[in-house]
C-alpha cells in the first residue's frame, strides 16, 4: 500500500483555526499542540479550556501526485477514522463514516487524476453527533453525563473517573492507496485449534475480484509447518475454507506454563491477475472456561490457569502516540510484576496489532471486552448495523491470536441495568441486552466458535441471576474503596474477581511535571488531576487506623501510595489463598492514560508506583500469606514446594519469643493452609510483637496490631551508597531498629531514576541493597523525603 501520510494540513470548519501542519496518523489535539495553538491538555487544568475542540468540525487536507500504474483497481484504505467523517477525493464525496472502531476501503480509481490530486477528510463534531443521536433515540442512563454511548467511539474519550475529557477527531490509523489487479485477499479468518496431539487450522478466506475478473478461476493455498492445503475458486466464487492438520505441533502456552511456540501460516491467492499473500504467526492451543459449580476458571490446553491479571485502559488519550516501543515497556512491566493476563477494558478500544503481537510473543493472555461500558446503549439504527460491522471486522482480525482467550460483551452494563436504577429511566427503551445476549453470541458462534464468549462483567452466568454475585461467574468489588475498609476483602469468597482496586497518587515527579502550582493534597491543580468522586477524601479515609494521618504533602504522598499497595496486596492474598475455588484476580488497573491520582500500578508517565512492587510480590509463583489463624502456602509454579515452614513470634527488637516448625509439601498449582499454633499466634503484647513466617527463602511478616497502635522505635539505620557495576548506584541500608515498609523515591532527585525494589520491612541487623538507575545525588538519596519508612 502507498501511504498517504505526508503534506497534511488541518483547519477548523467555520472557526478561527486556519490551516496548520497536521501529522497523520494523529488527531486534532496533538496537531494544535504541535502548532503552539493550545497548551498541553495533560498539564495543570488546561483540559478544562479545550472542550471546544470536541464541539468543532475539523478538516484534514493533503495533495499527492498519481500516475496510472497498470492495475485494474485502486482503493483508498482508511484503517481508522475518528469518528464522524466525510471523505472527499478531488472534490467528490467518496463516503461518510461514523465508527472509530472500523476500517474502510473505498474504490477510487475513477476519481484519481494523472498528476496532482487532493484528498480531504472532514470531521463533524463528535459531541454534537452524539447529542443529536441522543435526542433522536431518547436518553439512556450512564455513569457520566456525556453522551458517549451514542457514538461508536472510545467511551473514556469523554472523561472517566481517572481520565480527562479530550474528545478527539482525526485520522488515527494509517491511510493510503492500494492498487491491485484481478483479485485480492479481502480477509482471512483462521480458526486454530487442537485435536488430540495434532493441530488444526481452518482458514476461512474471502477474496475480492476486480470488475473485469468475475469469471476467472482462482487458486487458494494455505500452508503451515510444511503442510499445504489447496482449493480452486470457480468463476464467481469469493469464499473458500481450507483445512490444514499439523501433526503434533508444539503448543502455545501462557507465560509460566510453557513456551510460546508459533508457526507461520501463509495463505496465497493466485490467478490471471497475479498473486496476493497473507502471513501471520499462529499458535496451537485450545481454551475454554470451566463453569463447574458456577465457577469461572480459564483452562488452556486442558490445564487450569489461575489468572494473575491486570485491567488495561488506553495508554494515552491520543492513541497514535502509543508506539510499539512504549507498549513493549508497559508489557515488560506487566511481565516483571508476574502478570499473566491483560483485560482490555470495555470503555477503551480494540487495540493495535502491536498490542496483540506482544501478547502472543510474551505469553500474556488477553481478555477482550467489546467496547461498551457503564451505560445503556441504543440498539436501533444507525448503531445496530455499525455494531455488527465492527464486531465482525475485529473478530475476523483477531480470531487467530493465541493470546486472546475470551470475548466479553461489555463492562458493567448488565450490573448497571440490574442494580443501578437504570430501568425506571429507560422507560422501556433498548439498553444493549440484544447485543450482549443475542447478536454477539450469534456472531461468535459463526466467526469464532472455539473461543469462549461471556456476555459481560460482572456476570453470574444467566440473565436471570444477579450479575454481581461473588458465588457465581465474575464479580467486581467496589464497596472497598467507595465505602469499606480494605480489610472488607476478607468477607468475600468469590469465584473470580475481574475488577477491584484502591487509589494512590502518581510518582512525585509525575505530579510535579503535571502541576505548575503548589503540591498539596487539596491544591486546586492537584485536585484537577484526581477525577474520582470525593477521591482525595476517600484516600484519607482509606488510611483508617492502618497508618498515621499525614501532616505534610510528603507524608500524604508516601502514606497514600503505601496504603494503595497494602490494600491491593491484602485483596490479592485473600483471593489467591482461596484457589482453586477462586480462579483469578484482575486488579484495576495496570496503567494510566495521563498524569493522575488513580488506581494504577504504573502512572501516566510510565513510572512504577509502590503498588507495582507489591503486585510483583503477591503475584509471584510462590507466596506465603497469613490468613486469620492460618498460613496459606500458595504454589502456582510447576514444581512441588517442600521444606520446613518456620513460624516465629518476635519482639520488635527481633528477639524470638516463640518458635514452631511445620514440614510442608505443596503440590504444583495448588494452595495448602496450615493452622497457626497458639504459641506463635497469640501475642503477649500485640503492640510490641510480630509474626514471621519463612519457607525456602520466602518470608511474610504480620504485625499483631495496626501500625498506628504498634510501639515502633524511632527508625535508625546505616546507609552506604556506592557506584554500581554497569551504571547507577547501589544503596545499602542496614537496620539498627525495625524499619517498616522501607521505600525509596529517587525520581524526586532525578526524573529518569528508579529503584529495583520497595516496601521492605527489615528487622534489626538486617540489610538490603537497592539498585538505583540514573544519577541522583548520593547524599540526598539517604534522607527524607527520598528514603522513607513508616516509623521514620
Amino acid at each position: 500500500m502507498r501511504a498517504l501520510h505526508d503534506g497534511w494540513t488541518l483547519r477548523q470548519v467555520g472557526g478561527g483555526v486556519s490551516r496548520v501542519p497536521a501529522t497523520v496518523p494523529g488527531c486534532v489535539h496533538t496537531d494544535l499542540l504541535a502548532a503552539g495553538l493550545i497548551e498541553d491538555p495533560y498539564l495543570d487544568d488546561n483540559e478544562s479550556r479545550l472542550t471546544w475542540i470536541g464541539r468543532s468540525g475539523w478538516e484534514y487536507e493533503t495533495g499527492f501526485t498519481w500516475e496510472a500504474d497498470g492495475h485494474d483497481r485502486t482503493d483508498l484504505v482508511c484503517e481508522g477514522l475518528d469518528t464522524v467523517a466525510t471523505v472527499e477525493l478531488n472534490g467528490v464525496e467518496v463516503a461518510t463514516t461514523a465508527n472509530q472502531h472500523r476500517s474502510y476501503r473505498f474504490p477510487v480509481r475513477e476519481l484519481l487524476r494523472e498528476g496532482e490530486n487532493t484528498l480531504r477528510v472532514r470531521f463533524a463534531s463528535p459531541v454534537a453527533y452524539a447529542e443529536a443521536q441522543r435526542a433522536a433515540l431518547g436518553d439512556r442512563p450512564g455513569s457520566y453525563e456525556a453522551p458517549y454511548q451514542f457514538i461508536r467511539k472510545t467511551a473514556c474519550n469523554f472523561g472517566w473517573d481517572w481520565g480527562p475529557s479530550v474528545v478527539t477527531s482525526g485520522i488515527w490509523r494509517p491511510i493510503g492507496l492500494h492498487s491491485w489487479s484481478g483479485a485480492r485477499i479481502a480477509s482471512v479468518r483462521p480458526l486454530v485449534s487442537t485435536d488430540g496431539p495434532d493441530g488444526h487450522v481452518e482458514a476461512h478466506v474471502t477474496v475480492e475480484r476486480a470488475g473485469d475478473m468475475p469469471d476467472a478461476p482462482l487458486t487458494v493455498t494455505a500452508e503451515v509447518a510444511g503442510v499445504v492445503a489447496e482449493t480452486v475458486l470457480a468463476p464467481g466464487e469469493r469464499e473458500a475454507v481450507l483445512a490444514v492438520r499439523v501433526p503434533e505441533p508444539r503448543r502455545w502456552w501462557p507465560r509460566g506454563y510453557g513456551a510460546q511456540d508459533r508457526y507461520e501460516l501463509t495463505v496465497r491467492l493466485s490467478g490471471p491477475g497475479g498473486e496476493d499473500t497473507w502471513r501471520r504467526r499462529i499458535g496451537f492451543r485450545d481454551v475454554r472456561v470451566d463453569r463447574t459449580g458456577e465457577g469461572f476458571t480459564v483452562v488452556v490446553n486442558d490445564v487450569p490457569v489461575f489468572v494473575r491479571g491486570v485491567n488495561w485502559i488506553p495508554d494515552d488519550c491520543f492513541p497514535a502516540r502509543v508506539t510499539r516501543e512504549r507498549l513493549a515497556g508497559r508489557f515488560g512491566q506487566a511481565v516483571e510484576a508476574n502478570v499473566n493476563l491483560l483485560r482490555v477494558w470495555g470503555g477503551g478500544l480494540y487495540e493495535s496489532e502491536d498490542f496483540y503481537d506482544l501478547a502472543d510473543e510474551l505469553g500474556l493472555l488477553v481478555w477482550q471486552d467489546l467496547p461498551f461500558a457503564c451505560a445503556a446503549y441504543p440498539e436501533e439504527e444507525p448503531f445496530a448495523t455499525e455494531v455488527e460491522a465492527e464486531v465482525r471486522e475485529n473478530v475476523t482480525r483477531l480470531s487467530w491470536r493465541p493470546s486472546l482467550v475470551l470475548w466479553c460483551g461489555n463492562n458493567e452494563n448488565l450490573e448497571g441495568h440490574a442494580d443501578w436504577g437504570w430501568q425506571d429511566g429507560l422507560e422501556g427503551r433498548t439498553w444493549g441486552a440484544g447485543f450482549y445476549h443475542g447478536l454477539f453470541p450469534a456472531l461468535m458462534a459463526e466467526l469464532d466458535p472455539a473461543r469462549p464468549y461471556w456476555p459481560g462483567s460482572p456476570y453470574s452466568g444467566h440473565p436471570g441471576l444477579p450479575p454481581n454475585d461473588p458465588a457465581r461467574g465474575t464479580v467486581h468489588i467496589w464497596d472497598v474503596w467507595n465505602r469499606e475498609d480494605y480489610t472488607h476483602y476478607a468477607t468475600y469468597t468469590p469465584r473470580f474477581v475481574a475488577e477491584f482496586g484502591f487509589q494512590g497518587p502518581p510518582a512525585h515527579t509525575t505530579l510535579r511535571e503535571a502541576v505548575s502550582g503548589e503540591l498539596a493534597p487539596d491544591a486546586p491543580l492537584v485536585l484537577h488531576h484526581q477525577k474520582a468522586h470525593e477521591g482525595n477524601a476517600k484516600l484519607l479515609r482509606g488510611l483508617g487506623g492502618h497508618l498515621p494521618a499525614p501532616e505534610t504533602y510528603d507524608d500524604w504522598h508516601y502514606l497514600t501510595q503505601l496504603n494503595q499497595a497494602r490494600a491491593v496486596a491484602f485483596g490479592v492474598e485473600r483471593f489467591r489463598s482461596l484457589a482453586p475455588y477462586c480462579a483469578g484476580t484482575i486488579v484495576w488497573q495496570l496503567n494510566d492514560c495521563w498524569p493522575v491520582t488513580s488506581w494504577s500500578a504504573v502512572d501516566g508517565r510510565g513510572r512504577r508506583k509502590p503498588l507495582w512492587y507489591a503486585l510483583r510480590r503477591v503475584y509471584a509463583d510462590r507466596l506465603l500469606s497469613v490468613q486469620d489463624d492460618t498460613v496459606a502456602v500458595v504454589n502456582d509454579g510447576p514444581e512441588p514446594w517442600t521444606g520446613e515452614l518456620e513460624l516465629l513470634r518476635l519482639a520488635l527488637d527481633g528477639e524470638p519469643l516463640a518458635k514452631e516448625t511445620i514440614t510442608v509439601e505443596v503440590a504444583p498449582r495448588s494452595v495448602a493452609r496450615f493452622p497457626l499454633p497458639d504459641p506463635v499466634a497469640v501475642p503477649a503484647d500485640p503492640s510490641a510483637e510480630l509474626l514471621s513466617v519463612r519457607l525456602d527463602g520466602h518470608r511474610a511478616l504480620r504485625f499483631f496490631a495496626e501500625d498506628t497502635r504498634v510501639a515502633f522505635p524511632a527508625a535508625a539505620y546505616d546507609t552506604e551508597v556506592t557506584p554500581a557495576e554497569g551504571g547507577g548506584l547501589d544503596l545499602t541500608v542496614t537496620a539498627r531498629t525495625l524499619l517498616r515498609d522501607l521505600a525509596l523515591f529517587p525520581d524526586r532527585l532525578d526524573p529518569a531514576s528508579s529503584v529495583d525494589d520497595m516496601l521492605l520491612t527489615l528487622l534489626p541487623g538486617e540489610s538490603v541493597t537497592l539498585h538505583v538507575t540514573g544519577s541522583p545525588d548520593p547524599a540526598a538519596l539517604v534522607g527524607r523525603p527520598v528514603l522513607r519508612c513508616v516509623n521514620d
